[in-house]
């Protein structure tokens, strides 16, 4: 072998490590749409392709509202089916009385996202446009608050309803740095290791947020204890193979080990009354799925973290989304 030939294959070797090393990082990194996200207090992602993978055979295209009808013929945009990624910041209002209520958010959305009739839309329902760093924002007024929308991408779309233009403005700068695997807001940096690898739903920080009351949070009319503040990791994850069960774990981090010990503690008897109380509904897809979800529950805790865990098959999910379909669709554009 000669000197030359060796010093190619060093340098093809090396290469090749390289960009065996970025695939590596870039899996390990948040989704780009999430990482163009501004500071906030909560993040939610869910990555709609696997979702319609799971229940295709169940959904089918929902009735539609006038007013939605109007916007896809305008826009030809679906939500339904050209969305495929969606990230949400959340934003605790100092007000909660305020325009925005208790909570503004910022949002990227990722999909068939095309341009000029989705901003021949936007001009005709925007009450003024902005420009920031070579985009075009649209200052759409809705419900006493201003709603901003640009388009950071070919596919991308920026939404905020914040009282400032600050954060629709950070989308737009991370947009620039967006091929950076581990750019991002603090909050993801924080604890986006504590999401599971192959999760297509999941939330970080404070996303209790959009469920609370008085300060408790509240879902399926239950109200948990854990404050609206709490740090908290969610998420959905299928299980392997594919056909099988989803998998949901919900982990808060408590302020100390103590206080983890008495949240478990309640939570595994909520739990426990919550399934007595499910066995007496009626047996519909909604209420079926929840069964399924408190029949599989478990409560744990590891020191200052307290973790609930809870599988539901897919045909569960599906048959719950096919009822909910029957119903006129309330599918939002992106001024709601």
């Amino acid at each position: 072998m000669t000197r030359r030939t060796r010093r190619t294959l060093i340098v093809v070797a090396g290469v090749l490590l390289l960009l065996a090393v970025a695939i590596f990082l870039r899996s390990k990194a948040p989704p780009e749409c999430a990482r163009l996200l501004p500071e906030s207090d909560g993040i939610i992602y869910i990555n709609f392709k696997p979702i319609r993978t799971f229940m295709h055979k169940s959904l089918r295209p929902p009735d539609r509202v006038p007013d939605y009808q109007q916007f896809v013929n305008a826009t030809g945009i679906d939500w339904e089916q050209d969305l495929d990624q969606i990230a949400i910041a959340l934003h605790r209002m100092p007000d909660p009385n305020g325009p925005n209520g208790p909570v503004a958010y910022s949002m990227v959305l990722e999909g068939k996202l095309t341009g000029a009739r989705l901003n021949n839309w936007l001009n005709t329902h925007a009450e003024s446009r902005d420009t920031y760093a070579g985009h075009t924002i649209y200052n759409i007024p809705s419900e006493g608050r201003t709603v901003r929308v640009t388009q950071i991408g070919y596919d991308m779309l920026a939404v905020s309803n914040t009282p400032t233009p600050e954060q629709i403005h950070s989308i737009i700068d991370r947009h620039r740095t967006a091929a950076l695997p581990f750019a991002g807001s603090s909050l993801l940096s924080r604890h986006y290791h504590d999401v599971p690898l192959l999760a297509f739903a999941w939330g970080v920080g404070q996303i209790g947020l959009p469920f609370s009351d008085s300060g408790a949070i509240s879902v399926f009319g239950f109200k948990l204890p854990l404050e609206d503040h709490s740090t908290i990791i969610a998420s959905i994850t299928p299980s392997l193979p594919l056909a099988g069960s989803l998998h949901v774990r919900v982990e808060e981090i408590a302020t100390s080990d103590s206080i983890a010990a008495n949240q478990a503690a309640s939570l595994a008897t909520l739990v426990t009354m919550a399934r007595g109380f499910t066995q007496q509904l009626a047996s519909n897809p909604a209420n079926n799925g929840l069964r399924q979800l408190l029949q599989t529950a478990e409560v744990t805790q590891r020191r200052d973290r307290v973790i609930v865990t809870a599988s539901i098959s897919p045909s569960a999910l599906s048959a719950e989304a096919a009822e909910s379909n029957s119903a006129p669709s309330s599918a939002s554009t992106p001024t709601q």
